[in-house]
């Protein structure tokens, strides 16, 4: 089995960003801005999910191996 050691790269960090900004709370423990009437609670979870989609796409474009 071949090691998987050359893969450590400090872009994998990027990672992190979208899980530990869903965990803070305060971002979105109120009601207000509403955007199109919906409390921020909602349209910050579809923020999250762009912000875990890009983060995941800047890694791996920035970590594959060319050539």
């Amino acid at each position: 089995m071949e090691s998987r050691a050359g893969d450590r790269s400090p872009w994998n960090w990027l990672l992190f960003v979208p899980i530990v900004v869903p965990l803070v709370t305060l971002l979105f423990n109120q009601d207000t801005p509403r955007l199109f009437g919906f409390p921020v609670f909602y349209w910050l979870q579809l923020a999250f999910v762009l912000l875990g989609v890009a983060s995941t796409t800047l890694v791996y474009q920035m970590t594959k191996r060319r050539g």
